[in-house]
């Protein structure tokens, strides 16, 4: 078994305060014999649009990157940052991107669905589109504990994404999120349980918590759930960190004894 650990926090909108939580909790998840380690969403940067962009970084360069590398590197861990902004040429996507022990850059992935909804709380308005450029890219990383297949919050909601990762291999998904406190009440972990048992593939999902500086509220409750659907640890609403160990060999036992997979009479095809 390998063992994974949460950090659930609080953002704002200064990427080295955000940074230095990042080192201290990897420090302390690291005393524990984690394999690797997940962050939330937005968690170099939690702001607004110009947040965002006055700290985006081009791909494989930049101080935020070259700290998050020291950071693998010194903790000999595999990280995976669930979001951060990143500069391309069509503009600023949130990206998380996951480092190797050596601190090499090994995967990314640029959320593909963007939170463009209407919520009852005090923000009120969330239009992502008008801060990020949508990824293009179904991603499959590949590491020594599990196959990783990566998504971001709001692509939890649909589901074709995780039954094609499934398909190309994914066993485990992760879901860095910064899902409201109004919609994770209602829908968080019944949507992460659902991903969890139709494609019969471990979840680590990892939340932003509390109120934010600027006003926001998330809802926390970060969580891995196993193949058949069981939440086998979990957090409340507070930052914190959490440890889990997942048997990967448990996807394929429930695959092979409920083999829905194999029952599929149609497939959905991404656009």
């Amino acid at each position: 078994m390998d063992r994974v650990g949460i950090i659930q926090m609080t953002s704002g909108p200064d990427p080295w305060q955000n940074l230095a939580v990042i080192r201290e909790q990897v420090e302390s998840l690291a005393k524990q014999q984690v394999a690797w380690v997940v962050t939330p969403e937005n968690a170099l940067v939690f702001g607004k649009k110009q947040d965002y962009h006055a700290h985006a970084e081009v791909l494989g360069g930049g101080p935020l990157q070259a700290e998050l590398s020291d950071i693998a590197q010194q903790f000999g861990v595999w990280l995976l940052i669930g979001s951060m902004p990143i500069q391309t040429d069509q503009g600023v996507t949130t990206t998380s991107i996951l480092f190797d022990p050596h601190g090499q850059q090994i995967a990314h992935y640029d959320k593909l669905h963007m939170f463009d909804v209407d919520v009852a709380d005090g923000h009120k308005r969330y239009r992502e589109s008008e801060i990020f450029t949508p990824g293009q890219q179904i991603v499959l990383a590949k590491t020594p504990f599990a196959n990783l297949g990566l998504t971001i919050c709001y692509d939890v909601r649909f589901p074709h994404l995780y039954a094609e990762l499934a398909r190309q291999g994914a066993n485990v998904f992760v879901v860095p999120a910064a899902f409201t406190a109004v919609t994770g009440k209602a829908h968080w972990e019944v949507l992460l349980r659902a991903r969890a048992i139709e494609n019969q593939a471990w979840v680590v999902a990892v939340n932003q918590c509390a109120t934010h500086p600027c006003g926001r509220e998330t809802w926390g409750h970060s969580m891995v759930i196993s193949p058949w659907g069981e939440i086998v640890a979990s957090l409340d609403n507070q930052p914190s960190v959490l440890t889990a160990e997942l048997c990967i060999e448990q996807v394929q036992e429930v695959r092979t004894a409920m083999p829905t997979g194999q029952h599929v009479r149609f497939e959905t095809q991404l656009k």
